[in-house]
């Protein structure tokens, strides 16, 4: 059996009140001009219309290939089927398993799937950069520690040059953390007129000082954005109908609130520090393997998180609902909606098909034996289908220039194949020591944040500040996830946890944006054979 959503033939259709608050039918921007062939990273923006839109789509979306094109889907809102069970995958993953995409005819070629494959019947997944087995990389003792390093670092430079090239005045997303101080130490030589832009997020971390050690020491323009989530969401709701797609990863917000700002300063492109982890390797901290052994698929009692007792502790509620997870999808990050939530909410048992679409992971899977193995076909996953995709959105809506310079092929290639194992991991389990010996030539402390909060955005500020705006979305979208009201009015007194304000988080990402595609009143749900 199948559950069909059909959004008729409709085009252009907003619900009244998402219309009020986004203002605008939807489309994908097109006043963005097309990227030079030689900034293969910086995706364009460029969308020309589709004669046929009853032909089944296949979108290129891998920076590591620089082939993203969101062109396919232009013009095609409200004329196509959305699909269930990747609403599913929203709400019990944050995201939408690749290849398949918000729409039930159109599916994403992002890493690890071959475009020129049919990605609609038979879709297979492979991982180029394996932690097993392994290229045979150089001894330790044979590698020349300072060349590794000024390698890395020409490369890097050569990487943010190509990819930047069609920008006018980027702006780097900087964190406190390694990734983005090695990029910035890159892009002092390669592209000194960026300037730096430093999120202040969630109540758990603080980057800005960091950030802006950083900045200043190599002579960089710094600036920073404090969250104001009822401003975020605003801004998040004004792109609604120009994203070509739909992740609902947990920083979405964050980003829409920091493209909006750069766009509104006079930038053109974004310069993103994403990307290295899956050549690097991702270790297996011991909190995440105590997790792992802890998801073991249990069906919980709905009321036992609704105690007084569990239902105020975020930390026994994550630890509880790990024990209803799946061991491999407990690796992707945030609180989510469990499988028997996302039935209730939808009105129909979809969650059980969702869990399926990891099957076509599973060949990939059996070929790892290790646990920072396993951990890095998750967070390849993970990056693919909601990591790339809140930048490449919500770019694409507001028609700048997206750069992923740690995605070049040249640098990724060296990196993976040419860089000694204890380089990319060391023996005591630390993470990417070649980049940190990059960064130590340059500032005698390493300056960068070691501890970083699991959530970049304030979700229970948001639930806070906007919970009848999203109930409202709830009601008018009630045909679509006929469940979704009930479970607001039922845990409006528990949103100050952040376990239940992530799942607010969900649905106030993925209500408005579906009824911009959809007019609810005339949306079906049914099955079919």
């Amino acid at each position: 059996m199948a559950i069909d959503i059909s959004m008729g033939n409709r085009r252009g259709l907003v619900r009244t009140s998402v219309a009020k608050s986004i203002g605008g039918a939807p489309m994908i921007n097109s006043s963005a001009t097309k990227t030079p062939a030689n900034a293969a990273h910086a995706m364009p923006t460029t969308v020309v219309a589709m004669p046929n839109a009853d032909a089944r789509i296949k979108v290129r979306t891998s920076p590591y290939r620089g082939d993203v094109d969101f062109t396919p889907l232009a013009d095609m809102t409200g004329s196509r089927p959305l699909d269930p069970v990747s609403i599913a995958d929203l709400l019990r993953n944050a995201f939408v398993y690749p290849p398949h995409s918000i729409y039930r005819d159109v599916k994403v070629a992002s890493f690890g799937f071959d475009h020129e494959t049919d990605l609609h019947a038979s879709p297979t997944y492979r991982l180029a950069y394996r932690a097993t087995p392994t290229p045979r990389r150089p001894a330790e003792q044979s590698a020349d520690g300072d060349a590794l390093v000024e390698t890395y670092h020409r490369l890097l430079c050569e990487a943010v040059q190509r990819s930047t090239a069609c920008m006018r005045a980027p702006w780097l997303l900087q964190s406190g953390g390694k990734d983005s101080t090695s990029l910035a130490i890159a892009i002092a030589e390669a592209r000194p007129d960026t300037t730096c832009l430093t999120y202040l997020g969630g109540r758990e971390e603080d980057e800005v000082a960091s950030a802006r050690a950083v900045a200043q020491q190599l002579g960089l323009r710094h600036e920073a954005l404090t969250c104001n989530p009822g401003r975020a969401y605003d801004r998040y709701l004004a792109m609604v109908p120009r994203m070509p797609l739909l992740s609902a990863d947990f920083a979405l917000l964050s980003y829409a609130d920091l493209t909006t700002e750069i766009i509104g300063r006079g930038g053109d492109g974004v310069i993103d520090g994403l990307g290295s982890d899956v050549y690097f390797g991702t270790p297996v901290d011991m909190r995440r393997q105590v997790l792992t052994r802890l998801a073991r698929g249990m069906r919980l009692p709905s009321g036992l998180f609704e105690s007084s007792l569990v239902g105020r502790s975020f930390r026994a509620c994550f630890v509880l609902s790990t024990l209803g997870m799946d061991a491999f999808e407990r690796y992707f990050p945030g609180s989510r909606f469990s499988d028997q939530e996302v039935d209730q909410l939808l009105g129909q048992p979809v969650a059980a098909r969702s869990r399926q679409r990891m099957d076509v992971f599973r060949d990939e899977l059996s070929s790892t034996v290790t646990a920072e193995g396993r951990r890095r076909v998750s967070a390849a996953i993970a990056e693919a289908a909601a990591a790339f995709p809140k930048g490449q959105y919500t770019t694409t809506a507001l028609g700048l220039h997206q750069a992923y310079p740690y995605c070049d092929p040249q640098l990724s290639e060296w990196v993976y194949n040419d860089v000694p194992d204890t380089q990319l991991i060391d023996r005591d389990g630390h993470s990417k020591p070649l980049v940190r010996k990059h960064i130590m030539r340059n500032f005698g402390a390493l300056p960068y944040v070691k501890a970083k909060g699991s959530f970049r955005f304030d979700l229970c500020g948001l639930a806070e500040d906007r919970f009848n705006q999203v109930h409202g979305f709830a009601v008018e979208a009630a045909d679509l996830l006929p469940g979704a009201p009930r479970w607001l009015e039922a845990h409006r007194s528990r949103l100050g946890n952040k376990f239940f304000a992530s799942k607010f988080y969900l649905l106030a990402i993925t209500l408005p944006w579906l009824l911009s595609r959809v007019d609810a009143s005339c949306a079906t749900a049914g099955v079919r054979a």
